[in-house]
């Protein structure tokens, strides 16, 4: 039998909060690379040159840097994002004039994916600005913009409450719905394109498909996700970080300056990174979600 409504909430929030626990533990390293770069494009080479510089500044432990605030951000986001991607399933139904147990195609489930990146952008951007910032603590002190860094959880989180306030949590909000609602609807879209493909295939039901094709779809969503939203990725991280200094010009604003000053190749710096995290890290994701919420699914059966 179904479980009931909350009870299914409870399992999509449990389960994607163990899934967003995986995907930060299997790639934060090559994630601090892509946030360095994204903020100073003109002090790497490359991404290896990146890793490198960063290991021999601060250590293996510079490579970690902002993995609590990462956890806190990814087990955020995935917890209200899958939770609501199960609402927003029964809301494209309702639209749509289907039955609430009724099949959704794959681009309804894209739509629905990416109505639920708009209350998970709520819980993702202050855990989101407090990593940027402690990712890039080390490159905004070299530089003088910043005379001492703050490097644990707590001591940014007092800063930008005595600073900034409140709001000041949430610089780069608007950037982040430019990034996630169609981010997450390529994500879905993909993910669930790919998991079909597979099933069609394997002649069996999408949730029987196994282990790599589910990490290999996972990261296929990753990959379309961060391709298409990977400009506004590099504004919202300026923004956050530099927003250290004072307030920062709106997204519009800084998207035409960044490629007015620097080109359209500075919005793809730590493009490399991204690329290769994408497929362990969103395969660690969706492997994550979809075994848990399988397991306490089978509670329910009977």
């Amino acid at each position: 039998m179904a479980p009931h409504q909350v009870v299914q909430a409870i399992i999509d929030l449990s389960a994607g909060a163990i899934g967003g626990a995986a995907c930060v533990l299997s790639g934060q390293p090559l994630d601090t690379a892509k946030v360095k770069m994204q903020t100073f494009p003109s002090l790497y080479r490359g991404f290896i040159h990146c890793f490198l510089a960063t290991y021999r500044q601060v250590g293996l432990r510079g490579l970690y840097q902002g993995t609590t605030p990462a956890l806190m951000a990814n087990i955020a986001e995935n917890s209200v994002l899958f939770m609501s991607y199960g609402f927003c399933q029964q809301t494209i139904r309702f639209i749509a004039g289907l039955d609430k147990e009724a099949a959704l195609s794959d681009t309804q489930k894209a739509c629905a994916g990416s109505l639920a990146s708009i209350f998970s952008s709520f819980a993702l951007c202050p855990t989101e600005l407090v990593k940027c910032r402690l990712q890039a603590m080390y490159e905004m002190e070299a530089a003088g913009k910043i005379s001492n860094s703050q490097n644990t959880v707590w001591s940014m989180v007092k800063t930008v409450m005595k600073n900034e306030g409140p709001l000041g949590f949430f610089h780069g909000l608007t950037t982040t719905f430019a990034r996630e609602v169609p981010g997450y609807f390529c994500f879905f879209g993909a993910y669930e394109l790919c998991r079909s493909a597979f099933a069609d295939y394997m002649k069996c039901d999408k949730d029987d498909i196994g282990v790599a094709p589910i990490v290999f779809s996972g990261g296929v969503g990753g990959a379309c996700l961060w391709l298409v939203i990977y400009p506004m990725d590099s504004v919202k991280s300026r923004i956050q970080v530099m927003s250290m200094m004072g307030k920062q010009a709106g997204f519009f604003k800084i998207f035409m300056t960044i490629t007015r000053t620097e080109g359209v190749r500075a919005l793809y710096s730590g493009l490399t990174p991204t690329m290769i995290r994408t497929f362990p890290a969103n395969g660690a994701l969706l492997l994550g979600y979809e075994a848990s919420r399988k397991l306490m699914m089978k509670q329910f059966d009977g």
